[in-house]
């Protein structure tokens, strides 16, 4: 039995590069270019009344950008797949795709099997990255790996006892130092750490996992 090849919308606002896609993704018979948009708003009145199965989204779109209207395609239509299609390489722009419901991401270097492959793999609800965006994440996270503030032993310990909710006398009497020795490790957290406060301190202490 044939199945209904996968229909697609292409959202970018370049005729050359939606050109482009159209004559890439014309020689496979498992997916179709239903329509294209070269802007957010057009996008989002179509997808109000009619529907595809995955939608190829650009970053910047010249009203509304692309990290905005992943949210917004998905209010519409939830069931739709989305894939990001873009030039940006951006570790934090991928991130935010993501984090608002992108399926996959490809760089506009992608051959046409790895965008058929995402395609297909975003139909059927898996992720798909590819191969470039996926060593783009990896490195991002290494380097804030890398960034994380350097701490003594002896901050450390002081940093966990401050989370426990323990004064500075009581920090000095148990490590056997001075309440001056402990304001001076506490300052200096402070300030490796860029907070102003002890809430603070331990509020990124906990996100950075130093805790």
């Amino acid at each position: 039995m044939q199945h209904k090849p996968i229909q697609i919308l292409i959202v970018d606002d370049h005729p050359m590069v939606i050109e482009g896609l159209k004559t890439l993704l014309s020689d496979d018979d498992r997916v179709t270019v239903k329509t294209h948009f070269m802007n957010g708003t057009d996008t989002l009145t179509f997808l109000a009344k009619d529907t595809v199965n995955v939608v190829l989204l650009d970053v910047n779109l010249p009203d509304i950008n692309g990290v905005e209207m992943v949210s917004k395609i998905l209010n519409i239509r939830a069931n739709i797949g989305i894939i990001g299609l873009s030039t940006y390489s951006e570790p934090s722009i991928i991130n935010q795709m993501i984090k608002n419901g992108v399926k996959g991401y490809l760089l506009k270097n992608a051959t046409a099997d790895e965008l058929v492959n995402a395609i297909s793999q975003v139909h059927q609800g898996h992720f798909y990255f590819g191969s470039e965006v996926q060593k783009i994440l990896a490195d991002s996270v290494a380097q804030e790996h890398n960034d994380l503030p350097r701490l003594t032993r002896r901050e450390k310990h002081i940093l966990t006892l401050i989370a426990d909710g323990k004064t500075t006398n009581t920090i000095a009497e148990e490590l056997f130092i001075s309440p001056l020795t402990v304001e001076t490790h506490r300052r200096n957290l402070m300030q490796k750490l860029e907070v102003s406060n002890a809430a603070s301190l331990i509020k990124v202490a906990v996100e950075k996992q130093l805790i």
